[in-house]
């Protein structure tokens, strides 16, 4: 795995002849350290379209400074970055290769810029001499190397902080710089400012007559909402190679969400191009479920076991919750990284950029959104309430868990579908979403216990085989059928409050 950090620096222009003010009198600066100037000479890739620009990553191979080798920059916030390192080599790492995999797919990464640069390192020390943070003034010059061969030439300061620095800090060298002169760069990133100024340039057209803004349509809300959940799975998909908390459930939600859009808005996108599309959709949230539901399940058999007082936990059942539950992420993991490295995956991303590429709109496309979004949110809401009645109206047991989950998947529909026409629709869709997501929180509540139950009762006859004592698995269980219990007896309330008429006229409006 791939050496990381995370980067929190901040950027300033300036001229050859700026020079650095005295920042010794930065608050909490002991020590200022002139470290020499180093040579750095870097290599940018990028597809020929430069995805990877676009969505500001950067992968480069450097030569020159203490860090020579391959790195990958994944965005985090403004100024934050998470820095991946791999050694110097002559071949893009395969690790890199993996995590670009969801942008690049089958496109080739070629040279596209190389900067050279002249760094002048200043480091400010603490009273202790602990490095706070590396401010250099850089000369740099950029040349293009695909696409014309033009070059460019510029200074900027650099501050970065160090490794687990307070970023406060960064905001008194600010002050520092900015009374001397020194002002921030509208450049985020020396990658993006030797791409804009070494651009071809192409010949100007004459501009066409000037026309008003169109009104947004009911298909541009669903599209706009459509290229969001693909944006988030593009951008979900080297996070969840990571290992990053959380990556995996959000991935899914994504795609669920895309789905559920494919499927609510069908008087808006020809389901005969997108049902296709749905199908796969489907078949990639459910793998990921594997995964994500075991992080669900583990967290909450945890949580359990930390309720109970130490006199109920029997026998060496923390030991074997744990390799339970390592058993089996560690399969779900293995899965899910095959999982994106899968043909059928990457078909399924160049099937979502085909449909917003060309998308398959209808005629109630071109209708106001007020008009044509909330009939489809209200369909799904009817399709709900049928369900949840139908649960409301079985005796407690096997039965009505099953009707009680498949309104619970109802529910996530209605929520992701007011979410989608929020833009359009206002806060009456805000609303309307936010009692949807309380629904579906308790019968989210409800599924986890079933689950959970399933998992202690596999747990009891493990330990029972072992000569283990089985009580705080029962003990566990019993604890989960009175929390499913009172769930049930909690939903008419929940609903009831969530299916208020003056919210569904306030929808339609």
């Amino acid at each position: 795995m791939a050496d990381s950090k995370r980067e929190i620096e901040r950027k300033y222009a300036a001229t050859a002849a700026t020079r650095l003010p005295d920042l010794s009198r930065v608050a909490g600066v002991s020590a200022v350290a002139h470290r020499g100037v180093t040579e750095l000479d870097a290599v940018y890739y990028d597809t020929e379209d430069l995805r990877l620009a676009a969505a500001s990553l950067t992968l480069r191979r450097r030569t020159g400074g203490s860090d020579a080798g391959w790195h990958l920059k994944f965005p985090v916030a403004s100024g934050i970055r998470d820095e991946l390192r791999e050694p110097l080599s002559g071949t893009l790492p395969g690790s890199f290769a993996g995590l670009l995999r969801s942008r690049v797919r089958d496109r080739g990464l070629v040279p596209v810029v190389r900067l050279v640069s002249a760094r002048d390192v200043h480091h400010l020390l603490d009273a202790e001499g602990a490095l706070l943070a590396e401010v250099s003034v850089d000369r740099v010059r950029a040349e293009r190397l695909m696409g014309g061969g033009a070059t460019a030439a510029w200074t900027e300061i650099e501050a970065e902080l160090a490794d687990d620095g307070d970023p406060a800090f960064l905001d008194a060298v600010e002050r520092r710089l900015r009374k001397a002169g020194i002002r921030p760069s509208t450049s985020p990133s020396k990658l993006s400012r030797a791409l804009a100024e070494t651009a071809p340039k192409r010949s100007r057209s004459r501009p066409s007559p000037a026309a008003g803004p169109a009104l947004p349509t009911a298909g541009d809300h669903v599209l706009a909402y459509i290229r969001r959940q693909r944006e988030a799975i593009v951008a979900l998909d080297p996070a969840v190679r990571r290992d990053l908390p959380d990556s995996v459930h959000q991935l899914r939600v994504a795609t669920r969400r895309l789905r559920s859009a494919l499927r609510t808005y069908r008087k808006i996108l020809d389901r005969d191009i997108t049902d296709p599309v749905g199908a796969e959709l489907k078949w990639l949230a459910a793998e990921l479920g594997i995964d994500r539901d075991q992080e669900v399940l583990d967290a909450r058999l945890r949580s359990g076991l930390d309720t109970l007082p130490r006199t109920l936990a029997l026998g060496p059942v923390r030991g074997r919750l744990r390799v339970w539950s390592v058993a089996r992420r560690n399969g779900s993991r293995r899965r899910t990284v095959a999982l994106l490295d899968g043909k059928r995956y990457l078909a399924l991303l160049e099937s979502l950029d085909d449909l917003l590429a060309a998308p398959p709109l209808l005629p109630a496309a071109s209708r106001a959104p007020e008009r044509a979004l909330p009939g489809a949110v209200l369909k799904e809401y009817g399709r709900l309430a049928a369900r949840i009645g139908h649960a409301l109206e079985l005796p407690p047991g096997h039965g009505r868990d099953l009707a009680v989950h498949e309104a619970r998947k109802a529910a996530k529909r209605v929520r992701y579908a007011a979410e989608a026409a929020r833009p359009a629709l206002g806060k009456p869709a805000k609303r309307f979403a936010k009692r949807m997501k309380a629904v579906q929180s308790l019968l989210g509540d409800h599924q986890d216990s079933v689950v959970a139950r399933e998992a202690l009762r596999a747990l009891a006859a493990q330990a029972h085989a072992a000569g283990e004592p089985a009580f705080t698995w029962g003990l566990l269980y019993g604890r989960e059928e009175a929390d499913a219990a009172a769930r049930e007896r909690e939903l008419p309330e929940v609903w009831r409050r969530a299916s208020r008429p003056r919210l569904r006229a306030a929808l339609e409006g």
